[in-house]
Parts: structure tokens; sequence; C-alpha cells
């Protein structure tokens, strides 16, 4: 991103000879680079950049106090995993990523200690570690556009059980403690200095970039799956978009009170809750009803809950709506759309595409900003409902090919095929186990994907037909929809034992968890409605009327609103799911 993308206001005033010029600009600047436009902000930074290199002694010491205010910052900035028994299982422990939406798009995680990982999701780094040796002492970095942070991690092996006073329970993984330091930091003005030069040569490469994906970065074998994971949800895909409201909402079963500030707790542990600001009720409404394209079918809503995409598979045409106004445009593709899955960071949107006779199979790749299709993917015959995984990858069930295709998000390049038994309809991801789940049609059958090694490690039976699946926030619950049994089970993402199945409506055809993991939704397109599930029971809590065949349901988010296509009316229906 270069700096000339500025308004060029600002441009004759960072090049202005007179110091008082220069230094006016430097709070302009730091406020672009809090700002939403990633590239916008990316190139405000560069420019801060340099200014802190200027011959002025006050705009250099401007340009350095604007490029920390908008700076990525770990909370806290010490992990110490106490005193474990040796055999002790691995031991997880998050930390809040706090800055600007710049500070969580396209970052890199890299790790040092022995049997050390860790993991971008959201707006939290997620650190684990497997004990393989008797003291832990490494570190995480994560490095972005926004500048670079580290964490330090510690931990000892013992041959007895760790004291008490020195370890925190993890809820219901009592082999698993950690305790989490606040540490005392070096002071931010001089580490933003020394940091600076360093950014400069490698921002650039960092925007072209594409996503905001999750990675893991280890250090150790790193094979095998994960047998213990400590209770702490995925954040929601938009979560980096409200980087002063402080980290994502908290999902799962146990849900801690709002977040406000990190509270100090004994013996100097840091205690930082994660919890969400809305919460999702037993009994959605039906609030509005909003006309898009002919026979809509795939829903997607972006990280920020401010848009809605609408594959309509009747039609050349992306519907793209705005929540708040209701307002519709439509965005021409060259085959009919049938599916929609955006980027982590929301800034591209990929429709998976084909007509009914086959022909004209492929994903294209629409700018977010300016709704403009910018590539179109060649594929395998019917891409179905696709998604964007934990791993910064585009997944594409390709239903004919018995397979899932794989690209890049950043360039779309492809990523390589992963052989599924038949016919995939999509794909759902457990970011804490590494897995993604496939419900293929026609095998009555749920694949479990190591996406480690990109195979199929088992397969799960399940009710008949399953067409639509979805994994809980904290990565726990596999949801699936049995369109010919017209019932749902459940699967636990770690020991993928199955429950149910549990009755839903007529021909169950889409499925989705709210943000807070409290209820989930299954919409039945035979009887025209959407079935409220306890998100920890499995049972039924609510049936909601909507239009007429409804076939895809998103949830936004924030956890407000869900929407829902319905293919016989050419609507949608917007749901009122959190309160």
């Amino acid at each position: 991103m270069s700096e000339h993308d500025l308004p060029p206001q600002l441009l004759t005033e960072i090049g202005s000879p007179a110091r008082e010029s220069r230094l006016t600009v430097v709070d302009e600047l730091a406020r672009f680079a809090a700002g939403d436009d990633l590239a916008m902000a990316a190139a405000a930074r560069q420019a801060l950049l340099r200014m802190a290199e200027d011959d002025s002694r006050s705009v250099s010491a401007a340009a350095v106090a604007g490029l920390e205010r908008t700076a990525v910052r770990l909370n806290p900035e010490r992990v110490d995993f106490g005193q474990v028994a040796s055999g002790a299982p691995q031991l997880v422990a998050d930390v809040l990523v706090s800055g600007p939406p710049l500070a969580v798009a396209n970052t890199t995680v890299t790790v040092s200690g022995s049997g050390l990982r860790a993991m971008m999701v959201g707006r939290r780094l997620r650190v684990v570690w497997e004990p393989q040796s008797d003291w832990l002492d490494g570190s995480v970095t994560v490095r972005g556009p926004a500048g670079w942070a580290d964490v330090r991690v510690t931990g000892q092996r013992t041959a007895t059980e760790p004291t008490p006073a020195t370890t925190r329970n993890l809820g219901d993984v009592p082999a698993s403690r950690m305790t989490m330091l606040s540490g005392t930091p070096e002071p931010r003005r001089r580490r933003h200095r020394t940091r600076a030069t360093a950014l400069a040569g490698g921002l650039t490469a960092f925007i072209l970039l594409g996503g905001a994906g999750v990675a893991w970065a280890m250090n150790g074998s790193g094979e095998g799956d994960q047998q213990t994971v400590a209770p702490q949800p995925a954040p929601s895909a938009g979560e980096h978009d409200h980087a002063t409201t402080g980290p994502a909402p908290e999902a799962g079963p146990q849900v801690a009170p709002p977040l406000a500030t990190a509270t100090p707790g004994p013996a100097g542990v840091n205690r930082v809750p994660l919890a969400r600001s809305v919460k999702s009720v037993a009994k959605p409404a039906a609030i509005a009803t909003v006309g898009v394209g002919t026979e809509p079918e795939g829903v997607a809503v972006s990280p920020d809950s401010r848009t809605v995409y609408v594959a309509n598979q009747h039609s050349h045409v992306l519907s793209v709506v705005n929540a708040a106004s209701r307002k519709v445009t439509s965005v021409q593709l060259r085959a009919t759309p049938r599916f929609v899955a955006l980027a982590g960071d929301g800034r591209l949107v990929f429709v998976s595409m084909y007509e009914d006779d086959k022909t004209g199979s492929g994903v294209a790749v629409v700018d977010a900003k300016s709704l403009e299709v910018v590539r179109y993917l060649t594929t395998g015959v019917q891409p179905y409902a696709l998604a964007v995984g934990p791993d910064n990858r585009v997944w594409v069930p390709i239903h004919s090919k018995q397979s899932v295709e794989l690209f890049a998000v950043g360039d779309q390049r492809p990523e390589g095929r992963i052989m599924v038994p038949p016919n995939p309809h999509a794909v759902a991801f457990s970011a804490d186990t590494m897995r993604a789940f496939t419900p293929n049609h026609e095998s009555n059958a749920v694949g479990v994907i190591d996406m480690r090694t990109d195979k199929v490690v088992k397969t799960v039976p399940v009710s008949k037909a399953p067409h639509s699946i979805a994994v809980s926030p904290d990565g726990k619950i596999v949801l699936v929809a049995g369109y010919d049994a017209n019932t749902a089970d459940i699967i636990d993402a770690r020991t993928l034992e199955r429950r149910g199945p549990f009755k839903v409506g007529n021909k169950p055809q889409s499925v989705a968890f709210a943000p807070d993991g409290a209820h989930a939704y299954v919409v039945n397109e035979g009887d025209g409605t959407v079935s409220v599930l306890d998100g920890k029971t499995g049972e039924v809590t609510a049936t909601v009327r909507v239009g007429g065949s409804p076939r895809a349901i998103a949830v936004s988010p924030d956890g407000s609103s869900a929407y829902v296509s319905n293919g016989k009316d050419n609507t949608i229906t917007v749901l009122r799911v959190g309160e």
C-alpha cells in the first residue's frame, strides 16, 4: 500500500517543509490508521513510520505516539502455565489482542519454545503447550501491518501434582492449569521507536495478503489430535471491527459477565473474562421481510454485521443488503450463484456458481467495497456451500466429484483437494480441534478432516441425507441437518460421539448457531419454519414461521439478527435473535 493512496491534502501536509504543517497532520494520520478501511489504515501507518524518522524531534515524537495509539497490543504480556505433573495433557491459554481493525488483519504468529503452539482466532491469541521438557521459557510473537507484540510463555513439568496456590483451574479440564501474569512491560514509546524501522519494510507485503484467517504456529511435533482444550469459544468473525469495545463475546454454556477491563486476581493473576454483550433468545421474532433476487439460496453476513449477501439461484445476481436501511444492491455474475462466504476481514466475498445443467461451475471473488468481481475461479462440477476456514483457506465442497477443493484466501491460488464420501454439501470448522466437518448427502455420514494433514480421519453416521452443518462458537458441538429424516444430529467435536436424532421440522435444509452458543437454528424448507434448539441439549425451544420454501440461514456476528432466504417468495426474513 502506497502513501499516495492517502487524500491529496494529507500528502501535501506530510511533504510540507513547515514543521507545524507536518505536526498537524500526525493526528489525522493516526485517525485514519485506527479506521475500518484497512487499506487506508495501512497507508496512514506507513506515513507515520516515515514521519517517526523526521528531522524535527517534535514531529518524530508525535508520529511515534500515533503509532503507539494504533498498534497491536497483547494482554497479558506473559503467560505462566505454572507447575504441571508429568504426563499432563496440553494446556491452553487465551491472550486478548487489542488495537484498531488493522491490528488483526493479515497477522502472522511465530513461536519459540519446546512443545509450544499458537494461533490467532479473531481477537484472541490461543497459546497451547504440550509439556515435552522439564522447563518452558519461550515466546509467541504476533506480527502484522499494525506492528508486533509478543508474549513470554513459561512453565515447569514436575513429577508431582502442582501446588494449588500457584495455579488456576480451567473449568471442565481439571488436569490443565494456567496462570496469566500481567508482567512489567518495557516503556511503550521506546519499543515502538525501535520497531518502526523494522516494520516499514514489511508493511506492503502484509497488505498484499488477503483475509484475516487463522493458522497454527508450532514448535514441536504438532502431530496427533488435541486431547484436551480449555473451554474457551472461538470469537465471531466480525469482532475485529469493534476495537474500542473489547474482545468478542463469550460463547458456550458458561457465560462470563460483560467485559470491562482486566481485573487483578490473587497472587498477581490477571483474569480476563470473555463475554457477549448480546444474549440469544429462546423464541426469536420475525421483524422484517426484504425483497431480493429470484429464488434466493445461500446467505452470509459481513464481519461487522452491517451487510447481508444473498445468492439468487434463478438469476445471475448476488444481492447485497444494507442491514440498517435494508436497501438492496445487485452484483451481476457470469453464472448462477448458489452459496456465499466471506473472508475473515470481510474484504472479499466468495460465491459458488453453477447452472442447472452443471455448466459454469466456479467461484466468483467479489470485492466487498467496490462490489466488483475481481476474479473467477475454476472448480469442479457443482461447487456447493463453501466456507472460509480458520486456516485462511476457502473450502469448496464439490458435489459431483466427492471432494473438497481448497484455495488461498489472499491470492486464491489452488491449495489442494481432499477426497470425501459422496456427496459433500457444506463444510464447518472447529478451530479448537483443527478439524473440518462435511455433511455427505448420499453417504448419510459426516466426514471428519484433520486440517493439519488435510486427511479424512473418520466418518460419523448421521440421519438420512445430511444437507447442512454448523459448529458451535466454542468448537465443541457439531450440528447436522438430516433433510430426509426431518431430524438434526449432534456430534461431539472432540470425541466424535453422536447424540440424537432430534425431531425438527419438515425437510431441514440449513443450520447455524447463535454467537453465544446458547441456541441453534434449523431451517425447515418443507413447512416454512425455523426450529430453535437449545444449544446444549438439542431440544426445540420454539418454532418460528418464515417465508415460503426457506433455504438457508446466517446469523449476524454481533448476535442481534438472523437472515433466512425464502426461495419461493424471493425474499429474506429478518429475525431478531438477540437481546
